[in-house]
């Protein structure tokens, strides 16, 4: 079942690449547990939160802006490197703001870099692939996942010590940069620039369905990872402990999911897979907020895990192979349709809680999961299965 992970982990160049991809749920999951005392000691109402969650996408829109010119720039690899070292040191200023302008300086900033840091990472897997001649992109996808799933568990663990989060961050943050500066041979390796259109342009109708599929399941993520806690908390009244295994269910489930995906989606379809997968996350956002009981929301969380595991590695590795448009620039669309999904969603629930509650605000996204079923249904892109990497020369291709 594994076979394909198990050969992803015995090359050097995936292994370090799918570290990157662990290293941003890594420091997301340590943030999301650290959300609701944040917004107590900043005092915050729901509606302010998610005003304030909006800095993120506004970063994550100014990143889609700057991307063009800043990767003709500085090569991918120094970008991999310098981009994550900086992604690590924003999220300990977002974890210790003592104000509300520390905390919406860091998030528009965790938006900025962490779209530059997807589109790069993504585009060395797309090299990788064409390069090894097979599938890399569920794997890589997983590592995400996966990060997130340990993060959640090492938060537990951490306030079980009655450890603040503050400290929780700087420790996770600063093995992550060691880890990051002993690998850094492999990523400043990739001396290759993204080619990409010199200024932005918004996704041509290719694409567009693509990115409404990314857009809701990186909104449904977002919104998990965010609101899973608060809601199991205030709504259900867990423990502390307890708030942080909606979104470690959801993380394993997604990691279980993706880590399989790439052996999955080949005998699958990549179409079936995407609609099946967005039903099953629609029922799972059923089950969590139909019931009003920790087990069931987990539950549900755990669902929404598994539906939406292969949806996004199959958007994107049809992104980069989409007629007349650049795998980078394929990728960046369908990729800024996914993180304002991821950032703005969150601050979507948070309006909505404020007038109503929570589970109200989750329930949008159970609407949004039957749309996305359906735009994957009738997207041609994802009509066929999902077809052999096509073999390149790898001193030949250029992003």
């Amino acid at each position: 079942m594994f076979n394909n992970t198990i050969r992803y982990f015995s090359h050097r160049s995936s292994r370090s690449i799918g570290f990157l991809f662990a290293l941003g749920s890594l420091l997301l999951g340590i943030w999301a547990a650290a959300i609701p005392q944040i917004k107590t000691r900043l005092g915050f109402s729901d509606a302010t939160l998610g005003l304030t969650l909006l800095l993120a996408p506004v970063g994550a829109l100014t990143g889609v802006i700057v991307s063009s010119y800043l990767f003709k720039k500085i090569s991918v690899g120094k970008w991999l490197l310098a981009g994550n070292i900086l992604y690590c040191f924003v999220f300990i200023l977002q974890v210790a703001a003592i104000n509300p302008v520390m905390l919406w300086i860091s998030l528009f900033l965790t938006g900025l870099i962490g779209f530059l840091n997807g589109v790069s990472t993504n585009a060395v897997i797309d090299l990788l692939e064409k390069r090894e001649n097979r599938h890399l992109m569920s794997t890589s996808h997983g590592m995400y996942s996966a990060g997130g799933f340990v993060s959640a568990g090492l938060a537990a663990i951490f306030y079980s010590f009655q450890m603040i989060p503050l400290w929780q961050i700087i420790l996770v943050a600063g093995i992550l940069v060691f880890i990051l500066l002993t690998l850094k041979n492999d990523y400043l390796s990739y001396t290759n620039f993204i080619e990409s259109d010199s200024a932005f342009r918004l996704p041509s109708g290719s694409v567009v369905g693509l990115a409404f599929i990314c857009f809701v399941t990186f909104m449904g993520e977002g919104c998990v990872a965010d609101w899973s806690a608060i809601y199991l908390k205030e709504s259900l009244g867990s423990s502390k402990a307890a708030a942080g295994l909606g979104f470690a269910g959801f993380s394993i489930a997604m990691a279980f999911g993706r880590l399989n995906g790439d052996s999955w989606i080949p005998r699958v379809g990549s179409k079936r897979m995407a609609i099946t997968g967005s039903l099953v996350a629609a029922t799972g956002f059923l089950l969590a907020i139909g019931f009003a009981t920790i087990p069931t929301a987990i539950a549900g969380f755990t669902l929404i895990g598994i539906g939406f595991s292969c949806v996004v590695p199959i958007l994107f590795s049809a992104a980069a192979k989409v007629p007349g448009v650049s795998p980078v620039n394929g990728i960046s669309a369908v990729a800024s349709g996914g993180l304002i999904g991821f950032l703005a969603g969150p601050s979507m629930i948070g309006l909505v809680a404020e007038q109503y509650s929570v589970g109200a605000g989750l329930s949008i996204i159970f609407f949004l999961a039957i749309a996305a079923a359906i735009v994957a249904w009738k997207n041609d892109f994802l009509m066929n299965r999902h077809s052999k990497a096509p073999q390149v020369n790898y001193q030949d291709q250029h992003y």
